[in-house]
C-alpha cells in the first residue's frame, strides 16, 4: 500500500473499532431491514469523512484505487459482516457498477451509475436458475426475445443476492439461441417495478431467509418488456461480460473471505488465552489448540500473497490471461475459510455456536463459498486441465464430457 492507502486503512480501521462492531450483534440479531434507517446514518458518516467506495473513481465520489489497493480494504471491511455495505462497495453493487462503468452508455450511467455510486439505490444481478446446472453458466433457459424496439423477458432465476429492496437487476437471458453457447446470452438492464417481475420470495439458507441486502431471491420474469437501449453491451456478450466481472470480483470476495478469517483468528486467540480449563490452565496451553492457531496463520498468509499476486497479474494481463490464477484464489480460499471458521468455532466450544459471537454466522452463510461462482470441483478440474495440457493431455471432445 502507498502511504495514503495505509493512512486510509488506518482511518477504516478506527471507524470499525468505534462505530461498526459494537453494533453488530444488534443488526444481525433482527431482520436486516429493521437496521436500514441506522445503518444509512452510518453511510453518511463513512461519506462525511471521505472513506466512501474506495474502490470507485473520484468523478464518482470514490477514491479511485486500484484492485490490488482495493484488495487490502475488501479484507479488512470483511472482517465485519456489515462493513462493505457501509462503505457503499459490498456486492452484487460492486460488480454491477464496474459493469456500467466499462460497459454503459452514457444514458445507462446517468440513470443507474451514478445513483448507485451515490448509495441512492442498490440492484443486483440475475443469472443462476433452479431448473439448470450453476456451473454451466452458458445452459439457461431464460429468454429475451426482439419485439419492436422492445426486449421482452420471460424465465425463472434464484439465488439473486439483494433483490428485495433493489432499484434494478441485470438479466442474463438468451437473446441468440442459434449462435454458438458463449454467445447465445446477453445482459439486459430491468427496473425491479417492470410489470410481469415476481418475487417469488426470499430463499431460506441454513434457517434464515433473510430481507432487504442481506437476502437471496427467487424470481420469476413473466412477458416483462423494456426497451432495447437496455442492452448492456453488445448483444450476445452476455457470458463475456460476466467473466469480466467475475475476475476482480473474486479479488473482492477472497479478500473478505480472509478479513473474515482474520477475526475469527483474533477471537480464537483470544478465547485461548482467557478461557480456563481449571484455574491457572489456560486453554491455549493444549496442544491441538496451539496447533489450529499455528496452521491457520500459515494458511492465511499465505492465501493472502496469492490472492494479492493475482490481483496483480490481472491488472497486468487482464482477468482472461490471468484465468487459471482467478481458480486457484477461488478453491483455495475458500477452503482455508472454511478451516478457520470450523476451528475457531471449535476453540470457543458451546459458545462458538451460539450468536453471541460473529462465528455460526459466518459459519453457516460462508459454507456457500465452495459452491456460488463455480462449485470447487470446477475450478479445481479445470486448473488440472490447463496444467496437464502442457505435459500433453488430450483435450476431451464434445462427446466424451
Amino acid at each position: 500500500m502507498t502511504p495514503t492507502g495505509a493512512a486510509y486503512l488506518k482511518e477504516v480501521r478506527s471507524f470499525l473499532d468505534s462505530h461498526v462492531f459494537p453494533i453488530e450483534a444488534q443488526v444481525m440479531s433482527r431482520p436486516f431491514v429493521e437496521s436500514v434507517p441506522m445503518l444509512a446514518t452510518l453511510r453518511a458518516e463513512v461519506k462525511r469523512r471521505g472513506l466512501w467506495a474506495p474502490h470507485l473513481a473520484e468523478s464518482l465520489g470514490g477514491r479511485g484505487m486500484t484492485l490490488g489497493e482495493f484488495a487490502h480494504v475488501s479484507a479488512l471491511l470483511g472482517e465485519s459482516p456489515i462493513a462493505h455495505y457501509l462503505f457503499n462497495c459490498q456486492a452484487p453493487d460492486i460488480g454491477n457498477c464496474e459493469l456500467l462503468h466499462d460497459h454503459g452508455t452514457p444514458a445507462q450511467k446517468k440513470e443507474w451509475l451514478e445513483p448507485l455510486a451515490r448509495g441512492d439505490i442498490r440492484s443486483c444481478f440475475s443469472m443462476t436458475e433452479p431448473e439448470f446446472a450453476g456451473s454451466n453458466p452458458v445452459w439457461m433457459g431464460t429468454t429475451a426475445v426482439r419485439d419492436g424496439d422492445d426486449y421482452v423477458i420471460n424465465g425463472h432465476k434464484w439465488f439473486i443476492s439483494s433483490a428485495e429492496g433493489s432499484a434494478f437487476t441485470i438479466v442474463m437471458a438468451v437473446t441468440n439461441p442459434d449462435a454458438k453457447p458463449h454467445k447465445r446470452a446477453s445482459q439486459i438492464i430491468v427496473p425491479m417495478n417492470t410489470p410481469g417481475i415476481t418475487l417469488v420470495r426470499n430463499i431460506s439458507t441454513m434457517g434464515h431467509a433473510g430481507s432487504d441486502w442481506m437476502s437471496h431471491a427467487e424470481l420469476r420474469y413473466t412477458d416483462v418488456r423494456v426497451p432495447v437501449s437496455n442492452l448492456l453491451g453488445a448483444e450476445g456478450e452476455g457470458f463475456a461480460l460476466a467473466q469480466e466481472r467475475l475476475g476482480p470480483g473474486r479479488i473482492h470476495h477472497c479478500m473478505r473471505w480472509l478479513g473474515i478469517c482474520e477475526r475469527a483468528f483474533r477471537l480464537m486467540c483470544q478465547r485461548a488465552v482467557s478461557r480456563e480449563l481449571s484455574p491457572g490452565e489456560p486453554l491455549g496451553n493444549q496442544q491441538a489448540v496451539q496447533f489450529w492457531i499455528a496452521e491457520s496463520r500459515a494458511e492465511m498468509d499465505a492465501a493472502r500473497l496469492l490472492v494479492l499476486d493475482t490481483a496483480s497479474q490481472i491488472e497486468a494481463r487482464g482477468a482472461h490471461e490471468a484465468r487459471e490464477r482467478i481458480s486457484l484464489i477461488k478453491f483455495h480460499v475458500a477452503g482455508v475459510l472454511q478451516r478457520v471458521l470450523d476451528r475457531a468455532i471449535q476453540v470457543h466450544g458451546a459458545l462458538g455456536v451460539t450468536d453471541d459471537t460473529p462465528l455460526a454466522g459466518w459459519y453457516a452463510h460462508e459454507r456457500a463459498a465452495r459452491i456460488y461462482d463455480g462449485p470447487d470441483e470446477v475450478h479445481k478440474a479445470s486448473v488440472a486441465r490447463r496444467i496437464l495440457k502442457e505435459y500433453g493431455l488430450p483435450s476431451r471432445t464434445r462427446g466424451k464430457e
